[in-house]
């Protein structure tokens, strides 16, 4: 249920990172990517302003991983880090690029335009690639693509 609770998480305003791996299902109506930790997943949140009770009745979450009663704090390198193995290992996949949609806001992480916010306009078939719009002065939106590994998903709007 990992996907449901990935959708559920975002649906609430909060990054999240689901890794995942392909796999050649024998059922081809079988899912085609199973995640690279089951049950877990990655969540971005300030829990300073949101508190733990923003996670406690999420979906099918049994809630944020504690050890004595402090969440599991994970660095932004650690992500990028996964995120870059999973592309060198299963590139065809766009392993974090797969949960990205139109209409989502992402950040760019890496090249040029690093630090700049831009909206997913769709996914590139059968790459690991994104567009995105990047907005201008003026409202202008600058069509854009990416390798997937190189922007980090916001929130959805």
């Amino acid at each position: 249920m990992e996907q449901s609770a990935y959708r559920q998480v975002r649906a609430r305003g909060f990054g999240a990172y689901l890794p995942c791996l392909p796999v050649k299902p024998t059922n081809p109506r079988a899912r085609k990517l199973r995640p690279l930790f089951p049950g877990y997943l990655f969540v971005e949140a300030d829990l300073q302003a949101v508190g733990l009770s923003a996670f406690q009745y999420v979906p099918y979450s049994s809630g944020l991983v504690c050890f004595g009663g402090e969440p599991a704090p994970i660095t932004n390198e650690i992500i990028q880090g996964l995120r870059r193995r999973l592309l060198e290992l299963a590139p065809e996949s766009a392993a974090h690029g797969a949960q990205l949609a139109r209409g989502d806001r992402v950040v760019i992480v890496e090249g040029p335009l690093a630090e700049w916010e831009a909206v997913v306009d769709r996914r590139i078939s059968g790459k690991a690639r994104v567009r995105v719009l990047l907005e201008l002065l003026g409202g202008r939106r600058v069509p854009l693509e990416l390798p997937v590994s190189q922007v980090n998903p916001l929130s959805r709007t």
